[in-house]
């Protein structure tokens, strides 16, 4: 068996990348296990350098805020702000503390300087305006489209006005209490105000639709994007909260549900612009249905992956990664018997393995999932080997 897998190991390089797939994505995603590993970041940088010099690609995502992303994109194609105000401001979860992260904006912003706006490499974040300890208010999202539209289009079309959406939707505070993430009662989600936001967001996203034409006139194309970036956050948040505020046993499951969705669009959204590399956890990426425990048991839904791929079909590859080990998290050398066990006793510190011959050669039973002792990196099932078009494994990480 250890020879049949060795034969399936490749360099993790873009041109037998191509060769695993049947044609060149319009959605490549980049899976990974845990997040922040200098390992992985790196690797990721390597493979959209190849991408942008082979391939044509022109745009990067992230698992990181929609919103926020925009101050990123403004500097990298523009040098609006300073790299250390886009570094803090521009990322959620704390990812712009990450060097690799730091990396990828430098040399976005040094391949973009001077280059013709057709040929600049874009950056996005494709998550909702979203913290494990709950979500933002919708505040930014709703008045960005409302003003967008309230600039170009007669005031008697508009379903409001900017006072009527600053007095529901009050102080932010009650939108981002982090108390709500575990006690329904304390979210303002199903209000009597946030059912109105939530007709008059509709309405909004309505007449941006209807009057794109008008829009397309009078606004760059990027202008028009943006406003419907600000859209679907908007009816995304509103939802969002709205299941926060659900007390039945399915609020956990709808949340990430919601969560995923809104990615699905943005990647959508960028998509339709042209090829995107995206770089996000494999569980929000793969096209198997996803699963976590969380404190009140175990939840499942459809990742980001799944319904994109259910758009794009063929245009849709996603590439697992998994690890070897991460010292400095308690993960050591992987059991023989387990996948990573198997890709560990490879010689490459990093390879690229071709899912399909190395589930052939791994034959049946597969081997056994790994476990591991972090709760922070997840292991890859051997069982869903099938749905993913390319395998990447670091050796060591850390």
């Amino acid at each position: 068996m250890a020879t049949g897998i060795k034969d399936t190991a490749r360099a993790v390089e873009a041109a037998a990348l191509m060769g695993l797939l049947p044609a060149r994505p319009r959605v490549l995603a980049l899976g990974e296990p845990t997040h922040g590993e200098d390992a992985l970041l790196g690797l990721r940088n390597d493979l959209f350098g190849q991408l942008v010099g082979q391939e044509g690609y022109r745009t990067i995502a992230i698992e990181s805020d929609c919103l926020r992303g925009l101050a990123v994109d403004a500097y990298v194609t523009s040098g609006t702000g300073t790299l250390d105000e886009v570094m803090e401001c521009g990322f959620s979860h704390e990812w712009g503390a990450y060097p690799g992260n730091w990396e990828l904006v430098r040399w976005i912003r040094a391949y973009n300087d001077g280059r013709p706006a057709a040929d600049r490499l874009r950056f996005a974040g494709i998550d909702a305006p979203l913290e494990i300890t709950g979500a933002a208010s919708p505040r930014q999202a709703l008045t960005a489209l409302h003003g967008c539209l309230a600039a170009r289009v007669d005031a008697h079309l508009l379903p409001c006005t900017a006072e009527t959406l600053d007095r529901l939707l009050g102080p932010d505070e009650r939108w981002t209490d982090p108390a709500a993430m575990t006690d329904p009662a304390r979210s303002v989600g199903r209000s009597a105000e946030a059912a109105e936001l939530r007709l008059l967001a509709d309405d909004l996203v309505s007449l941006l639709d209807e009057q794109t034409p008008h829009l397309l006139a009078h606004l760059p194309r990027d202008g028009w994007e943006r406003a419907r970036l600000h859209g679907r956050t908007a009816t995304g948040l509103l939802r969002y909260h709205h299941w926060m505020a659900d007390s039945s046993p399915a609020r956990m499951n709808r949340l990430l549900s919601v969560r995923d969705a809104m990615m699905a669009d943005n990647l959508l959204a960028l998509a339709a612009r042209g090829p995107v590399l995206v770089h996000a956890h494999n569980s929000h990426l793969q096209r198997e249905r996803s699963s976590m425990r969380m404190w009140q048991g175990p939840v499942e839904w459809w990742s980001a992956g799944a319904l994109v791929s259910t758009r794009l079909g063929e245009e849709y590859a996603f590439l697992a990664t998994a690890l070897g080990t991460l010292p400095h998290r308690g993960v050591d050398a992987p059991p023989p018997d387990t996948l990573e066990g198997l890709l560990y006793a490879l010689p490459q510190d990093r390879c690229l393995v071709d899912p399909r011959r190395l589930a052939g050669a791994l034959g049946d039973p597969r081997p056994a999932p790994r476990v591991s002792p972090w709760v922070g990196y997840a292991p890859l099932d051997p069982d869903h080997l099938e749905a993913v078009d390319g395998l990447v494994f670091v050796k060591d990480a850390g």
